[in-house]
């Protein structure tokens, strides 16, 4: 069963990449209810197993989404995000999520963020990723929408049009 999650968020994750024509140095960040995974009610069976699952699938430049409970903070590899204002909180299982926990422990250098500006985002189990995202947030409709039990959702960015009728647009931009 978690070899089969991992599958499923790593073709999420790399489809997403290329649909959203992630560079290296852009952020990707994921919220991810393992409950809604297990096909449980979000925030009603907290899963390390599922999570590590899943973040074996995904980890790349990762920015893991805290569940509520910490008001929906982001941990993050501390290179990820030079001279960024820290906080200090670390997650646990029912105070964060078992997918921040995960990340926070798999991560090198993990820090807390209060916010992120993100280059795009995986939402699953209808997590709330849409915060952390940068301006213009544009969904891509993905071919796998699921890991587990969980819908997905997810987003890519692009640069706000600007300029009227009149204005030229650059199309390699996204």
């Amino acid at each position: 069963m978690y070899e089969e999650i991992a599958i499923q968020a790593e073709e999420v994750c790399s489809e997403l990449c290329d649909r959203a024509g992630l560079k290296k140095g852009q952020i990707l960040v994921t919220g991810c209810s393992t409950s809604e995974v297990c096909g449980d009610r979000i925030g009603s069976n907290s899963n390390l197993e599922v999570a590590e699952a899943v973040f074996r699938g995904i980890y790349k430049d990762l920015a893991a989404q805290c569940c509520e409970h910490l008001n929906r903070a982001i941990i993050i590899e501390r290179e990820a995000v030079p001279g960024s204002d820290i906080v200090n909180v670390v997650p646990l299982p029912k105070a964060g999520g078992s997918f921040a926990t995960t990340a926070y422990k798999q991560f090198r250098d993990p820090v807390a963020l209060e916010e992120i500006k993100a280059d795009a985002g995986i939402d699953i189990g209808d997590t709330f990723i849409g915060m952390h995202l940068k301006k213009v947030a544009v969904p891509v409709r993905l071919e796998h929408h699921e890991i587990g039990q969980a819908h997905i959702t997810a987003a890519r960015v692009r640069p706000k049009f600007i300029g009227g009728e009149r204005a030229h647009y650059d199309d390699t931009l996204k």
